[in-house]
């Protein structure tokens, strides 16, 4: 159980499959996770918050729900709530959850077409970024990484929330018999996706760098004070880490 598979990150792929499964990626979040993931997006905001005045920024925003937990905690607080992903129906279903859990925001709540290795917002414009489980799904990890730290304001703060691999040995291998074997078969009766979205969920936790090996990448693009947190037994993983002061 040691092989790492290929994975296919082109982005017709990956956006093709997110599209697919949109009208249904909600329920299977909840699903899947057993509404874990509803604690982990929880935790990030607590963990990641947004200075009073400022900007907040989630990239990879999918269909908006560490957005719209982001409001629910600081409401008036920043002066904008942005989100940008680069797949149109996941994007017009978080328009919609906004809308109906949002219906009058105090400051503006957006959400913005857009790929993460080329953000569409000039240089120092968030004091807040966010990213929840999309950063492995992009096609230059780095590049996402710079350009995130491009766009953030001097000691601005960066969190990322990603899927990790417990360390346990007996706890890792029923993860991964799970991940590998039983969620494709629920992903496909459940999700009935011609992408075989969840076969590609294991396939790219698997081969993505996680722990210190992704703090590292994080603090060789520029970012600072780098920590993280494994959260339930590994499974995620917070990363937090600063913009340098002018």
């Amino acid at each position: 159980m040691t092989d790492k598979p290929s994975v296919d990150k082109s982005p017709e792929n990956v956006a093709g499959m997110f599209a697919d499964i949109a009208p249904r990626y909600d329920f299977m979040n909840r699903f899947l996770s057993g509404f874990v993931d509803v604690y982990w997006r929880k935790y990030t905001a607590k963990r990641v918050p947004i200075p009073q005045g400022g900007t907040y920024l989630d990239v990879c925003t999918g269909t908006a729900d560490l957005l719209i937990e982001y409001y629910r905690r600081y409401k008036d607080k920043p002066s904008a709530y942005v989100g940008c992903d680069f797949c149109q129906p996941m994007l017009d279903i978080g328009e919609k959850k906004i809308q109906k859990k949002i219906p009058q925001p105090a400051v503006p709540v957006t959400l913005q077409f857009g790929d993460a290795c080329a953000l569409p917002f000039e240089d120092n414009s968030f004091d807040t970024i966010t990213v929840a489980f999309g950063l492995r799904n992009t096609t230059d990890m780095t590049k996402a990484i710079e350009e995130m730290h491009r766009v953030c304001k001097p000691g601005g703060t960066m969190g990322i929330l990603e899927f990790s691999m417990p360390t346990g040995f007996f706890f890792k291998r029923l993860y991964l018999f799970y991940f590998r074997y039983i969620l494709p078969i629920l992903g496909k009766i459940l999700a009935r996706n011609r992408y075989k979205a969840y076969n590609y969920l294991p396939q790219s936790v698997e081969t993505f760098p996680y722990g210190q090996e992704l703090a590292d990448a994080l603090a060789q693009c520029g970012w600072q004070n780098v920590t993280f947190a494994p959260l339930t037994f590994g499974i995620a993983t917070l990363y937090i880490g600063k913009k340098e002061q002018n």
